[in-house]
């Protein structure tokens, strides 16, 4: 039975292409006999728009991703004290070191999380209860009154006072994020000093 099907098939096979060869073609579409003006690619490159490209740290200011504005505005004021400019060396504001602690401490665990963000808020706090103004605005005399902690005596002991205890890791903190800088690398190249990370130095990824 099998056999008398597939023997029926192989004779019907070769009626498919008269069949098809039978059915009646489309009519064609008429071409358009219209020159079309040729446009070369030096013409269509000119008319597209020129585009002006900017360094991305030029274009916007970093927004932070951990504190908030008026604890990394701190952050930002504590580090130009802690490390400024000096002698041509770039300072921790030059050296993006607010921008990398913002990164770092965001990665780091909950105890130096809370002491950072304590910490910034304490100078806020105080900044405000002595001159009514957030640490960011204050004069450099004024915010510097309120680094008193960091002048008394060093000791391997963390200081009792959580302020201190804050002070004393940001001030670490900061320069380690300045040294090491792309920024502190370069002006030693420039400059033909050693030290700063022999070349090697934290890149932020945008």
């Amino acid at each position: 039975m099998k056999r008398r099907r597939f023997l029926k098939a192989m004779v019907a096979a070769p009626a498919a292409p008269v069949l098809f060869a039978q059915q009646p073609s489309a009519p064609s579409t008429p071409v358009s006999e219209t020159p079309v003006p040729a446009t070369s690619s030096a013409s269509l490159v000119g008319d597209l728009p020129k585009l002006e490209s900017t360094v991305a740290d030029v274009a916007a200011e970093m927004r932070p991703d951990f504190f908030n504005a008026q604890q990394f505005a701190a952050l930002r004021k504590l580090s130009d004290l802690l490390m400024p400019s000096l002698k041509g060396q770039p300072g921790a504001l030059d050296a993006r070191a607010p921008e990398f602690l913002d990164f770092l401490i965001e990665s780091s665990l909950p105890d130096r999380q809370q002491l950072y963000r304590a910490g910034l808020d304490a100078l806020n706090a105080l900044a405000r209860k002595r001159f009514d103004k957030s640490f960011a605005e204050l004069e450099a005399s004024q915010a510097e009154a309120l680094l008193a902690p960091l002048r008394q005596p060093w000791t391997y002991e963390l200081p009792a006072d959580p302020l201190a205890r804050f002070l004393r890791a940001a001030k670490q903190d900061v320069r380690t994020a300045a040294v090491n800088s792309r920024e502190w690398s370069s002006s030693n190249a420039s400059s033909g000093r050693r030290g700063g990370g022999a070349g090697q130095y934290w890149y932020p990824i945008e």
